[in-house]
């Protein structure tokens, strides 16, 4: 169960929220994008299994897979993993991730990989992004990818009809396609995500409910939370520019990062009237970041909304401090014998007290423990809630014109 609070005065009519909920269902209706069928679909279920079944050889000693992608193609996944890492039928399979040009970082991620226990899987929409295909290059020349015993530790997943699929293809390597108009970054419940996430052992059918019985509630009008809260966050976009996602667990670290390209490529857009319009999301993680960013969230200028992420610390109270008392240190003797769990959770609830007694903008979700379904719904939550500032901006919440702009550069730069 995920449940959500708003803690400030939203200050919307039901006109300003039936008109916005209208928006979404014609976006969600006539296509705009994909995203939203993603949970109803077998697509990517029938796509991993498929793969599976073709190549039962090499999952017998599998230990490591390489994810060659970046962006959309990869924070998802990577988000998913940590938050469900703990789980105890995921798979011991090692999960690696070649996002970063940085010839440092390659070889540090690459150090333990040998080809007869590994798998690649190159993900890229486009199939011509250039992180992504200069990486796989260098996968492929220094493992020997094409080489016939080989192309079975190779696996695309990419766009219907891309040049990446064309060349999987001719080349005989195994691909999956998945539609065009499912953005990258609201990718994550495609194959993008479901084929790794399976091969990694979890649950994929529970996280695709998650996300199908929370956009059902959203449809029935009983989530009008998101929506009071799109409203809140785009009227008052130039005083309250700033969006934090205060998560208390390191668990959430890769779900933040998620959250924040989410956030910024799809609603950093020039408007229909041609001003520049968006919100700058941040990312923290409690009780680390109460130790830097509290205080100016508190002392400096009040142009910040925060969302507090956290769990039901209750289900993890094993773990306790021990009773030991130090001399010089027995002012601290105060949290002896508590769970660090039980710490953790009274210092989220204290710093949204203290936010509150100040009348800052804050709101809550809190989820009675990590599991597929959970993940499924936070995931389909942030992707509404994105669609619906979007919708309210009326801006294309899914394109990247600026992105594409700095491909053009670099492409000339380099010729």
């Amino acid at each position: 169960m995920v449940n959500f609070n708003i803690y400030f005065d939203s200050n919307e009519t039901i006109n300003d929220r039936d008109s916005l909920f209208s928006k979404i269902v014609y976006e969600k209706e006539h296509q705009i994008s994909g995203y939203y069928n993603l949970p109803y679909e077998n697509r990517a279920l029938q796509d991993s299994m498929l793969y599976i079944q073709h190549n039962q050889e090499i999952f017998k000693d599998l230990t490591h897979i390489v994810i060659i992608g970046i962006g959309g193609s990869s924070l998802g996944l990577k988000a998913i993993d940590t938050l469900l890492y703990h789980l105890p039928h995921r798979n011991d399979i090692s999960l690696k991730f070649l996002e970063h040009t940085d010839p440092i970082k390659i070889q540090k991620s690459l150090k333990k990989i040998r080809l007869q226990t590994t798998l690649f899987i190159v993900i890229s929409k486009s199939g011509m992004t250039i992180e992504t295909t200069s990486l796989m290059k260098y996968c492929i020349w220094r493992y020997s990818l094409l080489e016939s015993s080989a192309k079975k530790r190779l696996l695309i997943i990419t766009d219907e009809h891309s040049p990446l699929q064309k060349w999987a293809n001719d080349n005989d390597v195994y691909a999956i396609s998945i539609q065009k108009h499912i953005g990258g970054r609201f990718s994550v419940l495609s194959a993008v995500g479901i084929v790794p996430l399976m091969l990694l052992g979890y649950k994929v059918n529970e996280i695709l409910e998650g996300a199908r019985i929370l956009q059902d509630s959203f449809l029935r009008r009983n989530e009008e939370h998101i929506l009071q809260k799109a409203i809140f966050m785009a009227r008052n976009h130039k005083n309250l520019a700033m969006n934090i996602l205060f998560s208390y667990s390191s668990s959430f670290h890769d779900f933040n990062l998620w959250y924040v390209q989410l956030w910024a490529e799809s609603l950093g857009k020039i408007d229909c009237n041609g001003q520049k319009i968006g919100l700058t999301p941040i990312s923290l993680i409690g009780s680390i970041d109460q130790h830097s960013f509290l205080q100016l969230i508190l002392e400096g200028k009040a142009d910040k909304t925060i969302t507090f992420l956290g769990i039901n610390q209750e289900r993890y109270n094993e773990l306790k401090i021990p009773n030991l008392s130090m001399k010089g240190l027995e002012a601290t003797d105060f949290v002896n014998e508590i769970p660090f769990a039980r710490l953790l959770a009274t210092q989220q609830a204290a710093t949204m007290r203290v936010l509150q007694e100040d009348k800052l903008p804050v709101d809550s979700i809190q989820l009675d423990s990590l599991n597929e379904k959970n993940i499924g719904a936070l995931v389909m939550y942030y992707e509404l809630l994105t669609s619906a500032v979007g919708c309210f901006f009326d801006i294309n919440t899914y394109d990247q014109p600026a992105v594409e702009r700095g491909k053009k550069i670099l492409h000339e730069m380099l010729r």
